[in-house]
């Protein structure tokens, strides 16, 4: 009998997903809508995320534009952009909202890149602890009865594969984001 490494393999694309989730709420020096993923803001009693009330855009390199579907929202909106922790004053001219996203300085880009290569080691660390889960499932099945030795060298082997796989897509993400961060 093989070792089926589906379920494992399903875990790693979560655990990569909730990386790029998370640093794509990085801010780098150019404007990234991504930025508003986490602020909610009080909609009638209820905490109701930015970016599904409104429409966010791209002005240019370093300014995003949220225009609120419902023109009651804007100040709740401001003050929700205040009160987060993304380090940008909004700009409110009655009927838009403005970011403008400071040139970073060389201090505060190495600080951001420690951050992400942070959230990258905590996504490999995912990615071993799924590897530890797999290796014990193959060694019970193996006990159990279910996989030969040799199903388990190979069945450990797989597994192996699928962490190296999942590792090297962490990577790439991240040097991905630090290249976006050190750039001017």
């Amino acid at each position: 009998m093989k070792f089926d490494t589906k379920p494992m393999e399903q875990r790693a694309e979560k655990a990569v997903a909730s990386f790029e989730n998370t640093i794509s709420t990085v801010r780098a020096s150019q404007a990234n809508a991504g930025v508003l993923a986490n602020v909610n803001f009080e909609y009638y009693g209820s905490p109701t995320p930015i970016n599904t009330m409104a429409d966010i855009r791209v002005a240019d390199a370093r300014t995003l534009t949220i225009t609120p579907y419902d023109s009651t929202t804007l100040k709740a909106m401001e003050k929700a952009i205040l009160m987060s922790d993304i380090g940008i004053t909004p700009m409110n001219d009655g009927k838009v909202i403005r970011l403008s996203f400071p040139q970073l300085t060389e201090e505060r880009r190495k600080e951001i890149k420690k951050q992400v290569q942070k959230y990258s080691e905590d996504a490999k660390v995912a990615i071993r602890n799924i590897r530890r889960d797999a290796n014990e499932d193959a060694k019970k099945q193996k006990k159990d009865g279910l996989l030969t030795e040799d199903d388990l060298k190979n069945a450990e082997k797989s597994i192996q594969d699928v962490t190296d796989r999942y590792t090297k897509k962490i990577d790439e993400i991240y040097a991905k984001k630090e290249k976006e961060i050190m750039e001017i």
